[in-house]
């Protein structure tokens, strides 16, 4: 009885290890998420820039300049604008228009 109480218990144990070393190979390494997130975040600014150039450009059409445009609801802060330019920022990156590209950080 004592026996086949430890050879079960073994058994339990190979179970139970063997279960927990594939499901640590399948999971993503914390760079790995890290990545996935910061690209994420890249693509949603890429985004939130792209529709706010949009209403930029229409209300320089307009008026003649970018200041005083309003971008409520588009998930970017007008940092800076002038008659001919303009600088547009998220939490993580700033694009400096018109005609720019998004870069890290703030304008």
């Amino acid at each position: 009885m004592v026996r086949g109480l430890a050879l079960l218990s073994l058994l339990l144990a190979l179970l139970v290890g063997g279960w927990l070393l594939t499901t640590e190979q399948s999971s993503p390494s914390r760079s790995t998420a890290t990545h996935a997130v910061d690209e994420a975040q890249q693509a949603a600014d890429r985004i939130a820039f792209q529709q706010a150039q949009a209403q930029l450009e229409q209300f320089h059409a307009l008026n003649g300049t970018y200041a005083g445009t309003s971008l409520a609801g588009f998930g970017v802060t007008l940092a800076r604008a002038d008659a001919g330019t303009y600088c547009i920022q998220t939490a993580t990156a700033h694009l400096a228009g018109p005609g720019g590209t998004a870069a890290a950080g703030g304008c």
